[in-house]
């Protein structure tokens, strides 16, 4: 422990671009992965409206797919010390059009779900960490226990819609599934209650999604500082003497009258394909 380098001033014969190490509170990533997942057939659950539709509709089609909110859990993996088991529930909202006769489909909203588990290292700790933060209603009797458990956290883009179908009920083999285990903040995203069980069309979509999960731990780190971080730039605010002065410090938007090139992007020089200039 004695040669360990100590928050203070940086003596002579060390880095002169750096003024002192600090000692900072953050969450270090333990371990983490990236997933490419094809969720194939995912059941989509409509409100009485939104069914009623789909009854009716002899094709639909998915418009777009986003994500409403991922839950997790974490759980320590028996006879494996350091390793959790990360169980993460996707919640989407799948957007589709239902077309119903030769003319304009209607549009439809509905919700999917997916579970998934992976397993991590996250280390060991034993201590529980309580925070001074003040908030109503905050104690859960279920997670007072796993205040020294590492915290997952999930980095996911809006997944890519690849099919939907339609699947007549008498025709599936589908179990029965309770709504009722829906937070209300999910069903909130919605028009109407989510109904299931008088259907008699039933729709099906396969989405493509790309997330990356880590498992976290709070930790204190010893890092180089240069410097505090001293804004300087003035903030600019518009009143109404001067609307005008703010709108001659705003940029031309070039980009929105001649849209960017595909060798413009960052990184689509590597997908170029430069034997076509050869």
């Amino acid at each position: 422990m004695s040669d360990r380098v100590k928050a203070g001033p940086l003596g002579e014969g060390c880095n002169p671009i750096f003024k002192e190490a600090v000692c900072i509170q953050t969450d270090k990533v333990y371990d983490s992965c990236k997933e490419k997942d094809c969720l194939e057939d995912l059941r989509v659950f409509f409100t009485r409206s939104g069914q009623e539709v789909i009854d009716r509709a002899i094709n639909v089609k998915c418009r777009k797919a986003e994500i409403i909110w991922v839950f997790t859990d974490v759980e320590s993996v028996p006879f494996n010390k350091g390793f959790y088991t990360v169980d993460v529930k996707f919640f989407f909202k799948i957007t589709l059009d239902a077309f119903t006769s030769i003319g304009r489909p209607t549009q439809v909203e509905g919700l999917a779900t997916f579970d998934k588990k992976v397993i991590l290292f996250g280390s060991e700790g034993n201590a529980k960490i309580f925070q001074s933060q003040f908030k109503e209603h905050a104690f859960d009797p279920q997670l007072w226990k796993k205040t020294n458990m590492p915290k997952a956290k999930i980095e996911v883009v809006d997944p890519i819609c690849l099919s939907a179908k339609i699947v007549d009920v008498a025709n599936c083999c589908c179990d029965e599934l309770d709504l009722g285990g829906v937070p209300d903040s999910i069903c909130n995203c919605f028009d109407g209650e989510l109904v299931v069980g008088a259907e008699r069309r039933m729709v099906f979509v396969s989405l493509g999604i790309f997330s990356i999960i880590k498992l976290e731990r709070n930790v204190q780190l010893l890092i180089p500082a240069f410097d505090f971080c001293v804004p300087e730039k003035e903030c600019i605010a518009a009143t109404e003497e001067n609307p005008c002065e703010l709108f001659e410090r705003i940029r031309f938007p070039v980009d929105e009258f001649f849209p960017p090139q595909k060798f413009e992007f960052q990184g689509a020089e590597d997908a170029f394909d430069r034997s076509c200039l050869e």
